[in-house]
């Protein structure tokens, strides 16, 4: 008897991430991820109808996973910027362990071949800006951030070094941890947020 529907999907995804952060997005095929599970090519559809439909899978599984690591040990009583500079370690530590994310991120699946996938990930990025920019407005409310400061216009903005220091990461084979750059992030984010 197989292994039950979620067990075998999860599975699945898992392959599909390890051999995206060993290979890239172009060369996961399903007849490699089959192999590197340990089953027929057909079972891999019998559990996700297209390859589009795995990434789709892979693209869920990284926000759901990320937001629990961001969220996790949160305290709502911690001072916003406690919370931001926290949300930026947590994150930085989740992607430091998934090699796969930045290879899925700025892959050209994304990017130019799929637009559904392209649109699950704009909802994620959304969301993510959401809680950014909460914790911006609540920092700049009660005095925690600059008064002078524009939520939206500075969660972007901590994204995009995010974004880059992920891309660098990536480029670079790997060849640094982001956990330690993430202090390094924050004394810089901090310098531009902090109460003058």
């Amino acid at each position: 008897m197989g292994k039950p529907h979620e067990q075998r999907r999860r599975e699945i995804v898992e392959a599909t991430m390890a051999l995206t952060a060993e290979q890239g997005i172009k060369r996961v095929t399903t007849q490699a991820i089959a192999d590197r599970v340990g089953i027929a090519q057909p079972t891999v559809f019998r559990h996700f109808k297209t390859r589009d439909a795995i990434f789709a899978a892979v693209i869920g599984w990284i926000a759901e996973n990320l937001f629990k690591a961001i969220s996790a040990g949160a305290l709502p009583d911690d001072p916003p910027d406690e919370q931001l500079r926290l949300l930026i370690t947590r994150q930085l530590t989740f992607i430091n362990k998934h090699r796969a994310i930045p290879k899925v991120l700025f892959s050209d699946l994304l990017h130019l071949e799929s637009p559904q996938l392209k649109a699950a990930l704009q909802e994620v990025m959304d969301r993510y800006m959401k809680r950014v920019t909460a914790l911006v407005h609540e920092g700049i409310q009660t005095g925690r951030l600059r008064e002078d400061l524009d939520a939206v216009e500075t969660a972007r903005y901590v994204t995009a070094l995010i974004q880059g220091l992920v891309l660098r990461w990536s480029i670079y084979e790997f060849s640094f941890s982001l956990e330690e750059e993430a202090d390094l992030l924050w004394e810089f984010l901090w310098s531009a947020l902090k109460p003058r």
